[in-house]
């Protein structure tokens, strides 16, 4: 692969209008709109139909994460609101699954809105339920030079979880470009169908179009379905603020492999693989580049894929999909491990060869993100043309809005 490093992000920029991003759903999950792109032609459906435009052997991929509620109020002795929203846990330890059956008390690195107004001192949070008093007790420990706050929690009663907590007194994290308050309608919609596993702080919105007829449909002319788990990170949101993309620090996120699902993908590397979600993608992607590590390094399981590993030059012969995925089934067994998991850092950006995937079915994504460059990498510079289509035809973009499939070309 060539240097990306030199990459332009205003080569990626296109103007989206206010009133073109999606403020809520639509009443039906799978009555939005489609945008097929294949072989630079393009077309529109609605979602529904999707199936129609995979062919009868594909293999469809789903991230099925969970948004938590990772958005908390608190007031001030002298009445000002202050925000937690709570990013990744830090102690106990830092796996995820473990940090959401604490009780009693956990920190977490947290952003904090209005920070200015809370000086010092512990804020608490009051609520009722089921008759009973619950108190959420929060603590700031320190701040970093990024911003981000270390956040002591501890809650009584004790016995419950810090899901359950969370539960009750947080507030699914809507994105900052949708200018609303939460609404309980949201809680179901800006979660997909088959979310499974808490951890998210986004959804993998490319998910929200599906429902549970759609699925049978799709089952149902003979594609099959696997699922793999991407914890989506606050970095999603961030643009891309320097001028070349070789400046921006990519966001880490933790994935989580079935045994199974390798297995799966070993046995149907001759069949079109589609993504639901840029999530998916970086996560089969880096798959890939896990096997790869392991056979290039020769030592234990690699915790995480920097973000231009694949694009050193040691790269450019590349190990066939079918040894990289072997030698990490190998590794789970001797391990006596049924899931594979670390983190990536993976950066998919023009130039970017891609090794499982044939393509993606995805939302319309910010000017300038990370997310855009990964659509430009699938299709080169068509995805112009794709987007400026959706603009002149009605499209609804970001979370809450339509969708579309890419094919990569020749695949």
């Amino acid at each position: 692969m060539s240097d990306p490093t030199g990459i332009r992000i205003s080569d990626f920029n296109y103007h989206l209008p206010a009133d073109r991003i999606a403020q809520f759903p639509l009443k039906e999950r799978d009555s939005s709109k489609l945008l097929i792109h294949h072989q630079d032609h393009i077309s529109e459906d609605i979602f529904s139909n999707v199936a129609e435009y995979l062919p009868e052997n594909s293999l469809l991929v789903f991230n099925d994460t969970k948004v938590i509620r990772a958005r908390i109020y608190f007031s001030t002795p002298t009445g000002a609101r202050v925000e937690i929203f709570c990013l990744e846990p830090v102690s106990p330890g830092p796996e995820i699954q473990a940090a959401f059956h604490q009780t009693g008390a956990s920190t977490w690195k947290c952003l904090v809105g209005n920070l200015k107004r809370w000086k010092t001192g512990i804020l608490v949070n009051e609520i009722i339920h089921d008759g009973s008093l619950n108190r959420l007790y929060v603590e700031r420990v320190s701040t970093d030079e990024e911003g981000n706050c270390l956040i002591a929690f501890h809650w009584d009663p004790p016995s419950k979880s810090f899901a359950e907590i969370l539960e009750l007194a947080g507030l699914i994290p809507l994105p900052p470009y949708i200018h609303r308050q939460t609404e309980s309608s949201d809680d179901e919609r800006y979660q997909t169908i088959y979310a499974a596993h808490d951890g998210s702080v986004a959804a993998p919105t490319a998910g929200l179009h599906f429902t549970g007829p759609l699925m049978e449909k799709i089952v149902q002319k003979g594609i099959d379905c696997e699922k793999v788990t991407l914890h989506v990170g606050i970095g999603t949101f961030r643009p891309v603020s320097t001028k070349q993309i070789g400046d921006h620090v990519m966001h880490h996120e933790k994935l989580v492999v079935s045994r199974k699902t390798i297995e799966c993908l070993l046995k149907n590397l001759n069949r079109p693989v589609f993504a639901v979600g840029t999530t998916s993608a970086r996560t089969l992607e880096s798959l890939y580049w896990f096997g790869v590590r392991l056979i290039r390094e020769g030592s234990g399981m690699p915790e995480v894929i920097p973000q231009w590993y694949p694009y050193q030059p040691e790269h450019a012969d590349a190990i066939p999909v079918k040894h990289s995925l072997e030698v990490l089934l190998h590794h789970l067994e001797q391990n006596h491990l049924d899931e594979y998991s670390g983190e990536t850092q993976l950066m998919i950006v023009p130039g970017y060869s891609f090794k499982i995937l044939s393509g993606l079915i995805t939302n319309f994504h910010m000017p300038q993100s990370t997310l855009l460059l990964l659509v430009a990498a699938l299709v080169g510079e068509s995805w112009k043309k794709a987007y400026s289509y959706a603009l002149s035809n009605g499209f609804r973009f970001l979370s809450y809005g339509d969708s579309c499939i890419f094919f990569i070309p020749g695949k």
